[in-house]
């Protein structure tokens, strides 16, 4: 979004160069239209359109295309995590009680890390109740939050 945003800002740059550069070439060529200074302008233009689109085409390309998935398998390769199995919980998701178990099931099918916003998808909870489940979680040191962008990564800490 914010290269978009970059893109946008060098449009308004070219359009106004391009105003300035008009209004001084129209007052100073003597030649009229046939005057090799225009030529230059419209050539500038659209050297600088040219990259004012490739800019916005990139932007657009990293919102639509761009996976959040990347930013897991990053961290998870960074801490390390390997893909934990349910029967090694087995104990633990014994000791829980149906909201909590259900959340934490779900951590440990996505493989040990997951979105905390995919986790309220999956889950079919509210945000809110989510929330407090993770906080009960993480207090009993099952999982651990990190918190990326505007949303957190759910860990499912080792066994």
């Amino acid at each position: 979004m914010l290269i978009v945003g970059i893109a946008l800002v060098l449009g308004f740059i070219i359009y106004m160069f391009n105003q300035a550069l008009t209004a001084i070439v129209a007052t100073e060529c003597t030649h009229g239209l046939s005057c090799p200074m225009w030529g230059t302008i419209n050539f500038e233009t659209n050297v600088a359109l040219g990259l004012m689109i490739i800019v916005i085409g990139i932007g657009l390309y990293l919102i639509f295309f761009s996976k959040d998935e990347i930013v897991v398998k990053r961290i998870t390769e960074r801490l390390d995590i390997r893909k934990p199995t349910k029967s090694a919980y087995d104990k633990v998701l014994k000791s829980l009680q149906g909201e909590e178990r259900l959340v934490l099931e779900k951590v440990i099918e996505a493989d040990g890390s997951i979105f905390q916003s995919d986790l309220v998808d999956k889950s079919g909870l509210s945000k809110v109740k989510v929330s407090r489940i993770l906080d009960k979680l993480e207090g009993q040191g099952l999982i651990e939050r990190k918190q990326r962008g505007m949303t957190n990564v759910v860990l499912l800490k080792r066994r």
